[in-house]
């Protein structure tokens, strides 16, 4: 599909701000990308793009044309996808951002249980705080979300929601490990490592500790769970994460998660969505279909944090 292509370079010099840059990404000649966006120009009667010194930048018409290939991109791997059904395949790609505390367990498990029965389908998964999540979704970069306290999008349209405490992570051999809930005044009496303040369970954490005048010693903050993990760890240090995140039962690290007292933190809801009448490619609409039947298996048995139980 010679028009597709088009588009393609189109939608790739946009996001890459030059053509040079989008060529290499495309592996092909710069000279052949700025010809065939010349030519579109020429056939819609308007510039696409500003040429400048360093660079390109879209034009009015430019966002508008731009805006509209996204929408419509996800109809054509919708056609495409309906195409290889007819040939008895599964084929197709599901592009999926979800919050951190999900990488670990919940989602690789929903994956490979996903693809056991329908090997054909891959994944591209951005692992990002709920802003930048939702601004993925927005851009068209992905076609799901799955996030801890989505923030306001206007055209966003919720599949199901799964309600989340914030736990307290710590090493089993810590002072507080022997207790089967904690207050947050407990965990204050301790060093922590925290959450960048981009993450959703860090400002819910932020909007406590406001009200309550308590007060944390941060002993460190990361933008990675992996590394908070290894705090806890080797430093002794505890951390905070929603449910789902926790370590699955028998982790080699040997910590430990603790349900902090509702009258602390309150709880809030873990988010499945995509953007309102939007089409979903075939795969991705298979698969969201999983999650929900996964996430509505961990309500019904919520003290099982690890398992994905959407089959």
């Amino acid at each position: 599909m010679k028009h597709l292509r088009i588009l393609r370079y189109v939608d790739e010099v946009a996001r890459a701000g030059s053509i040079r840059k989008a060529a290499d990404q495309l592996n092909v000649t710069a000279s052949a990308v700025n010809r065939r966006i010349m030519d579109l120009e020429e056939e819609l009667g308007t510039q696409l793009f500003e040429r400048r010194p360093r660079g390109v930048r879209l034009t009015a018409a430019g966002e508008v044309f731009v805006h509209y290939l996204r929408q419509q991109n996800g109809d054509v791997e919708r056609m495409k996808s309906q195409i290889e059904d007819l040939k008895g395949l599964r084929r197709g790609t599901v592009r999926i951002a979800c919050s951190q505390a999900l990488a670990l367990d919940f989602l690789p498990r929903a994956i490979a249980e996903f693809r056991a029965r329908h090997p054909m389908v891959a994944f591209e998964v951005k692992i990002a705080d709920h802003e930048q999540a939702m601004t993925a979704l927005a851009a068209y970069t992905v076609d799901l979300v799955l996030v801890f306290r989505p923030p306001f999008l206007a055209n966003f349209q919720p599949l199901m929601s799964l309600e989340q405490r914030i736990v307290a992570v710590m090493a089993a051999d810590h002072p507080l490990a022997g207790k089967r809930a904690v207050r947050l005044r407990d965990c204050a009496a301790y060093p922590v490592a925290l959450p960048e303040r981009s993450i959703g369970g860090r400002q819910l954490l932020e909007e406590v500790m406001a009200r309550s005048g308590l007060s944390f010693n941060i002993a460190a903050e990361s933008n990675s769970f992996e590394f908070l993990r290894g705090l806890v760890t080797h430093a002794k240090l505890i951390s905070f994460q929603i449910k789902i995140g926790t370590m699955p039962e028998g982790n080699p690290l040997k910590l430990v998660a603790r349900q902090i007292d509702d009258r602390d933190v309150p709880r809030a809801n873990l988010v499945l969505g995509h953007l309102r009448a939007r089409n979903l490619p075939i795969p991705t609409a298979i698969f969201a279909e999983w999650l929900m039947r996964a996430l509505d298996a961990m309500r019904q048995t919520p003290e099982i944090a690890g398992a994905v139980a959407g089959r």
